[in-house]
C-alpha cells in the first residue's frame, strides 16, 4: 500500500473540491497526495500512472487559470519545504519546491542573502512562481525563473531528472517555465547575492508625462513600475534603486496606514461600493488614484519589491515588446473611455529584459508587461476580451497563470522556440501523464 499521505481538512473543500486564491477556477481531484519526500513523491506518480489518473501539482492556488486543475491525483508539496543546502562559494541556494516565497525570502535574509529580483506578492511556492514565470519589474534583472542555476523533478516515468546548464542543458532550456507540463519539480536552485538596500520612491504623476518619459524612465532605474487608474489620468509610479544606505524603513504607523488601511481595508470597501453601484466607479477611481501621497523609503529587497495584497481580484496581463509599450496603453486608455466599462483596479505596468528561457513571456526579446484586474464577483469578461484584442495586436504573450485565450497554433506563432518546448514534452511525457484541459489548449494534444 501506498506510504504517500493523502491531504485532509482545509487542503480539499469540504465536498473535495479544490479551488484557486482568486476563486474563478475550481476541480474536484480523485485524491490529494502530499508527499514529504521526493522518493514518496515518485511513488505518487508512479501509482497514479498504473492507475490511469493524471497528474498535477498545486501550490497556494495564485493563477486564474485552470493551469494547476485536475480530476486526477493532485500534488500538493507544502511537505517539501526548506532549504537544502546554501552554497556560498557559487552563491547559490537549494529550495524544496514547496517552499513559499515569503519563507525563502526571510531565511535568505537571516543568512545575508537575497534574490536579485523579485514578484510584487510572496504567497507562492517556489515552484508554481517559476513555472507560471512569476515576474517583477527590472530594467537589468528578469523573472524569477531567470535566476534558477538548477532543477530537480520527477518525470513522468517515475524517475528523477536533475537539470542545469551543464547537465541536461535542453531540458533546463523549457523546465524553468515547464507549466507543470515537462514533469513535478522537486527542488529548484536559485542564483543568490549578498543582501543589499533599495531605496522606493513613490510618487503620483500624470498618464501622459509617464509614458511621454518611459524610456527615460526605464532607463534611469533599475526598477521602474507604475498603476494607472481607468477613468482617470493619473498614476503612481514606484523607482527601486540599489542603496548604500542607511536602513529608512517605512514607520510602523505610516506603513500600517498606507499599505494596510487604504491600500487594502479602504480600497476593498471601494471595491465593494462600485461592485453593487457601477456608476460609482469613475469618482471612486479619482480618489484612489490621489489617496496616496509620495513617500521614499529605503530597506531589504524583499520589503521593497513585495506588498500586502488582500483584495481578492481576476487578473490577465500579457507581455508586449517593450518599444509598444506607450502605444499599447493610449489604445487601452482610448478603449475603456470610450466604452461603457467601469473599471475599479488600477492597470499594473512592469517590465523586463529578454532572457534565454524556452517559453518566458520575455524570451529573446526585452519586455512591457501591462496587467488588467477586476475585483472578485465583478463581471469582467467584456474588459478582458477588449484588452486582449489590443494586446495581441502587438504580438503580445500572456501570462501563463493569469487568464487569456489563445491556444497553440498563437503560441507557436509568437514563441519562436515553442517547437522545442512540445518537443520535449514529447520525449519526457509522451503518454500525456501531467495533461489536463489548460495543457491541451495552449500546448496542443
Amino acid at each position: 500500500m501506498s506510504s504517500t499521505r493523502t491531504a485532509r481538512g482545509t487542503a480539499r473543500g469540504k465536498n473535495g473540491t479544490w479551488r484557486n486564491w482568486g476563486g474563478n477556477v475550481s476541480a474536484r481531484p480523485a485524491r490529494e497526495a502530499t508527499p514529504a519526500s521526493v522518493e514518496e513523491l515518485a511513488e505518487a506518480v508512479r501509482g497514479a500512472a498504473a492507475e490511469g489518473l493524471r497528474v498535477k501539482a498545486v501550490g497556494t492556488g495564485h493563477s486564474f487559470t485552470s493551469i494547476a486543475a485536475t480530476d486526477g491525483v493532485l500534488i500538493r508539496p507544502h511537505l517539501l519545504t526548506g532549504i537544502r543546502r546554501i552554497d556560498r562559494e557559487a552563491m547559490t541556494v537549494t529550495v524544496e519546491a514547496g517552499t513559499p516565497l515569503k519563507r525563502l525570502n526571510l531565511a535568505l535574509a537571516r543568512e545575508g542573502l537575497s534574490l536579485t529580483n523579485m514578484g510584487d506578492i510572496m504567497e507562492q511556492t517556489v515552484s508554481g512562481a517559476t513555472s507560471t514565470g512569476t515576474h517583477g519589474t527590472g530594467r537589468d534583472s528578469a523573472s524569477v525563473a531567470a535566476q534558477i542555476r538548477g532543477l530537480e523533478m520527477v518525470t513522468a516515468d517515475g524517475s528523477v531528472l536533475t537539470c542545469s546548464e551543464r547537465e541536461n542543458p535542453e531540458v533546463f532550456a523549457a523546465a524553468r517555465i515547464g507549466l507543470g507540463a515537462l514533469g513535478v519539480v522537486t527542488a529548484i536552485t536559485f542564483a543568490v547575492e549578498p543582501v543589499f538596500l533599495l531605496t522606493a520612491r513613490e510618487e503620483p504623476m500624470p498618464f501622459e508625462r509617464v509614458l511621454a518619459e518611459f524610456d527615460e524612465l526605464w532607463a534611469e532605474n533599475e526598477h521602474f513600475e507604475f498603476y494607472w487608474f481607468p477613468h482617470t489620468g493619473n498614476t503612481n509610479t514606484k523607482r527601486n534603486n540599489r542603496s548604500a544606505g542607511p536602513e529608512q524603513p517605512v514607520g510602523r504607523l505610516k506603513g500600517w496606514f498606507e499599505d494596510e488601511f487604504l491600500s487594502n481595508g479602504v480600497f476593498q470597501a471601494a471595491n465593494w461600493v462600485g461592485r453593487a453601484a457601477p456608476a460609482t466607479v469613475p469618482a471612486i477611481a479619482r480618489i484612489s488614484s490621489r489617496a496616496l501621497s509620495a513617500r521614499t523609503y529605503t530597506d531589504t529587497p524583499y520589503k521593497v519589491f513585495t506588498s500586502p495584497r488582500r483584495v481578492r481580484f481576476v487578473e490577465m496581463e500579457y507581455a508586449i515588446p517593450r518599444e509598444a509599450v506607450a502605444e499599447t496603453l493610449r489604445e487601452l486608455k482610448t478603449m475603456v473611455d470610450r466604452s461603457r466599462l467601469r473599471v475599479s483596479f488600477p492597470v499594473e505596468v512592469r517590465t523586463a529584459p529578454a532572457d534565454d528561457i524556452t517559453l518566458s513571456t520575455a524570451s529573446g526579446r526585452d519586455s512591457a508587461y501591462i496587467a488588467v484586474h477586476m475585483f472578485r464577483g465583478t463581471p469582467y469578461q467584456a474588459y478582458f476580451t477588449a484588452a486582449e484584442r489590443i494586446f495581441t495586436a502587438h504580438e503580445g504573450r500572456p501570462h501563463w497563470g493569469k487568464l487569456h485565450t489563445r491556444d497553440a497554433e498563437y503560441f507557436s506563432r509568437v514563441y519562436p522556440r515553442f517547437g522545442e518546448f512540445t518537443a520535449l514534452r514529447d520525449r519526457l511525457d509522451p503518454d500525456r501523464l501531467f495533461r489536463n484541459d489548460y495543457l491541451r489548449r495552449v500546448l496542443g494534444p
